[in-house]
């Protein structure tokens, strides 16, 4: 059985590549390992309190670790703590990576390249599998998965909240991918099969946050709801 890391967002894409291998019996997940805002202390992109990543950790029964950068580091600072990060695990022998990627090319190409520096390889467990076909089977693998943020040029913050299901894909506008693999939407998985319970959460305030690469080239928003651990 080959020790491997799983790349670990916090929502159905990760958790459904989780799925996947632990059925599969080839890997054994040694860690989670996930890239936190070191100003917000929440996951980057998809805003989840590191408490709430944590206790994901807990329920998965899995080690977590964490990548800690800096709010808008650039490209160099990320890949140097990234390396940094990653060297760790070749210390223990660990050499292989596994990723929730479904068909961004670019990305993968990266995630290969960053990983060749240190002789270790990539896996992706969802490759190219058809996007509305794995919403299908995320639901019926048991995983619950909650939308907490959008990017207001493709959905409105009405979505926030809404669970990943068959029966909202319908609602969704035609330029959607059904996994929000452009980048549309992000999730919180709060129950799957592998967690020993389900994660008792509750929703906070919906915040706003606009970002823009500084040079006029592009911006964009993003609505984000805030989910807590209920007492």
């Amino acid at each position: 059985m080959d020790n491997i890391i799983l790349n670990w967002s916090s929502g159905k894409d990760a958790s459904f590549a989780c799925f996947l291998l632990k059925k599969d019996k080839k890997y054994n997940i040694s860690a989670l390992l996930t890239a936190v805002s070191v100003q917000f202390e929440r996951v980057s992109m998809h805003g989840t309190r590191i408490e709430v990543l944590e206790k994901q950790a807990a329920l998965m029964q899995i080690p977590l670790e964490k990548i800690c950068v800096p709010e808008n580091a650039d490209m160099e600072t990320y890949n140097k703590t990234l390396e940094n990060k990653l060297n760790t695990f070749s210390a223990k022998g660990i050499y292989t990576y596994a990723f929730g990627d479904i068909f961004l090319e670019d990305l993968r190409k990266y995630r290969e390249e960053q990983l060749s520096k240190i002789n270790a390889k990539a896996i992706f467990p969802l490759w190219k599998m058809d996007t509305n076909n794995l919403v299908s089977q995320i639901e019926d693998a048991g995983i619950v998965a909650k939308i907490i943020c959008v990017n207001d040029k493709y959905l409105g913050k009405e979505f926030l909240g809404r669970t990943i299901n068959r029966s909202l894909l319908n609602d969704f506008p035609a330029n959607v991918d059904p996994c929000g693999e452009n980048g549309e939407f992000h999730t919180l998985v709060t129950d799957a099969p592998f967690f020993k319970e389900n994660m008792k959460i509750k929703e906070g305030e919906i915040i706003y946050k606009k970002y823009d690469s500084g040079d006029g080239k592009w911006d964009s928003g993003f609505y984000y709801l805030d989910m807590k651990l209920a007492e």
